[in-house]
Order: C-alpha cells, then sequence, then structure tokens
C-alpha cells in the first residue's frame, strides 16, 4: 500500500517562500549539468553533511514525506544526490506528487518505491555494486504540494572504515568531496550530529568550521533526540550555548531503523515526534526549533536570503563569462562547422539562456 504523503509545509493561503527565486536557480543548474559545463559559477544550494548513521536519510525522507533513499547498515548515499523539492498545487486524482531524474527526461515516477531503485541502479551504474563511491551527481526533482521549495545536495555519509571497494582513503576521500562543495560562499551548509554523541566530536560542525568559520553558512541539526541518556537534553545545544551558529539549530525526531523495519509511515514519526516535544517541559519555549516542519520553513527561508544576496554578483560572473566567450568565438571566424566552434559554442548558448532567465 503506497504512504500516504505527510505535509511538511505551514497551513497558509500566503504564496509559498521562494516560489520565484528557487525555481530560477533550480532551472540554472540544469543548464550546467545538461551542459557539462566546468564552469566557475557556483550556484546557491543547501548541502546535507554528516557521518554514517547520523540520520541524514531519515531527515531527508521527512521533507518529503515519503520513503525514497536507498537504506542499508553500510553507506547508502555513495554519489551526491542533487535534491530538487517543488510545490505543486493539489489535485483531485494526487497525482500531483511524483519524481524526475535529469538522467531519464520526460519519465515520471508516481512510485517513490522506484524511485529508491532508480537511485540505487545508477549509483550501481558509476560507482559499481560494492560499496564504491563517485563524485558523480544524481539529479532528482520531487513535484508536491506537501513540500516548500527546496534545493538540497545529499552528499556521502563521513566513514572511517573502507568496506566493499572502497580505497583505503576512503575518509579523506568522502571529507574532500564535502568540502568542495560546502567551501564555496554560495552554499548554505546543513550540519547534521546526533543527539547521543558528543557535538564538539561532530564531523559535519568540524568539517563546516573549516568551511564556514563564522558559522554564517551553517545550519545545524541535532536528531534523535528521543534516545538521548535518561537525565539528559538537547536545550543547550538547540539554544546555540555549546558551539554557537549564528543559523541556529533545529532538533529533530525523526524514524529509527527499527521504525524503518516495522514499517512505520512518515506521517506517523511526525505525529509522534510532535508528542515527543509537546511532553518534554524542557524543549517549551523553542517551538522555532524544533521538529521537521520548522526545520523545511527555516531552511526555505534561509535559501531564499541566501539566493537574494549571491544574485547580484552571479549575475556580474555570467556577464563577464558572456563577455569572454563572445570574444573568444569571434576569434575563430566563420568556420562555423569546427569542433573547435562547436564546442565554443555549446557554453555561451548556455550562458545566454541564463543570462535571460536572470536578467529578465
Amino acid at each position: 500500500m503506497a504512504e500516504e504523503a505527510v505535509s511538511t509545509q505551514p497551513q497558509s493561503s500566503v504564496a509559498p517562500l521562494g516560489s520565484s527565486v528557487i525555481p530560477i536557480v533550480n532551472k540554472l543548474q540544469d543548464i550546467f549539468a545538461q551542459l557539462g559545463s566546468q564552469s566557475t559559477i557556483e550556484l546557491p544550494q543547501v548541502a546535507v553533511v554528516g557521518s554514517q548513521s547520523s540520520g541524514k536519510s531519515s531527515v531527508l525522507e521527512s521533507l518529503v514525506g515519503r520513503d525514497f533513499l536507498p537504506r542499508g547498515s553500510d553507506i547508502c548515499t555513495r554519489r551526491p544526490l542533487v535534491l530538487q523539492l517543488l510545490q505543486t498545487k493539489r489535485k483531485p486524482d494526487g497525482s500531483e506528487e511524483y519524481g524526475e531524474f535529469l538522467h531519464l527526461p520526460g519519465k515520471r515516477f508516481y512510485d517513490f518505491s522506484e524511485i529508491r531503485r532508480e537511485i540505487q541502479a545508477e549509483t550501481d551504474r558509476e560507482a559499481g555494486g560494492n560499496k564504491g563511491v563517485s563524485d558523480k551527481q544524481i539529479r532528482l526533482k520531487i513535484f508536491s504540494p506537501n513540500v516548500l521549495d527546496i534545493t538540497l545536495v545529499d552528499l556521502p555519509g563521513i566513514t572511517k572504515v573502507p568496506v566493499g571497494d572502497q580505497p583505503s582513503d576512503i575518509e579523506a576521500r568522502i571529507r574532500t568531496m564535502i568540502l568542495s562543495y560546502i567551501k564555496q560562499p554560495s552554499c548554505v551548509i546543513l550540519a547534521v550530529t546526533p543527539a547521543n554523541s558528543d557535538l564538539a566530536n561532530s564531523d559535519a560542525l568540524q568539517l563546516a568550521g573549516n568551511a564556514d568559520p563564522d558559522g554564517c553558512r551553517t545550519i545545524g541539526v541535532i536528531t534523535k533526540l528521543d534516545i538521548m541518556d535518561r537525565g539528559t537534553d538537547a536545550r543547550n545545544l538547540l539554544l546555540g550555548k555549546v558551539i554557537p551558529l549564528r543559523l541556529g539549530y533545529i532538533g529533530v525526531v525523526c524514524r529509527s531503523q527499527e521504525d524503518i523495519l516495522m514499517n512505520r509511515s512518515i506521517k506517523d514519526a511526525i505525529f509522534a515526534e510532535e508528542k515527543f516535544f509537546r511532553s518534554r517541559p524542557v524543549y517549551n519555549g523553542l517551538v522555532d526549533r524544533c521538529g521537521v516542519t520548522q526545520l523545511a520553513k527555516k531552511l526555505n527561508q534561509i535559501l531564499v536570503q541566501h539566493i537574494k544576496i549571491i544574485l547580484p554578483g552571479l549575475k556580474s560572473r555570467i556577464s563577464s563569462a558572456l563577455v569572454s566567450l563572445a570574444k573568444e568565438h569571434a576569434s575563430y571566424g566563420e568556420i562555423t562547422e569546427s569542433k573547435a566552434c562547436i564546442i565554443i559554442f555549446l557554453p555561451q548558448t548556455g550562458l545566454r539562456k541564463v543570462s535571460e532567465m536572470i536578467f529578465s
């Protein structure tokens, strides 16, 4: 039986936050991805960082309200997954909720278990079937009335011991891959840390601190609050009294591996999360820092603000790139059928599309 989707968006008649700027950035990402551009132009996005078994996958599935990510006891995210969440209008037949992969244009996946299988199959095609890791992206769009517009990059979890076909330096390779994303000033960092571990030893916060020493681009997510030792709580963590972050922290209680094995729905898990926070007086007054719904809202708001800050510089860099490419193209004269001209023309065409989108 298909699981009923659960909404993580605030109930309001107001147009969704980011309904104008986030789709523009999504289209820009698609253009660069299709051109295979090695451009130095970096687009705003949210990178999700955490160690293996930190709860990253559960957080992402809770944001979507669906089971769609590969699961297992070993490393599951073996290629960067660019996940574009796009809010749609509700339809009477329920056909408004589906996924699309960039590598399968025109094909819609209405069954989210098929999305999981395609992620796994596409991962194996590039990274092999024995735990290998690749930095080549998988790009997935999910259209649903139950999400807010957010673009996330799910990165491989930080692991210490190589398994399967992983090289002996797998930890260093994954850290390098993560840093290649989060070092960019255009990237917002979602650092996921389980509450039952020492925050000071968090791999996610350590990497985020290297890339964003001022903490102005990093949002902390504290998972697994429900399995903290008795007599302890995460109040000081959520208030930023242990490791301060300018964008703050959100605490969440997502499904455990046991919940998943027992087929507990995400909808039931979100109800249980709400009950958990209501029943713990220690979290009174922290409503804006608790729960998946608050996380979705905060991510959407921060990404919109970040895009607005980045956009003027993005326009300037694209204009400069257009001028430079136009000069290089002109230097080839009228030999329009040469391979050299075709290679130059393609990125220029892409940049023209980009320019039209963000200057209009």
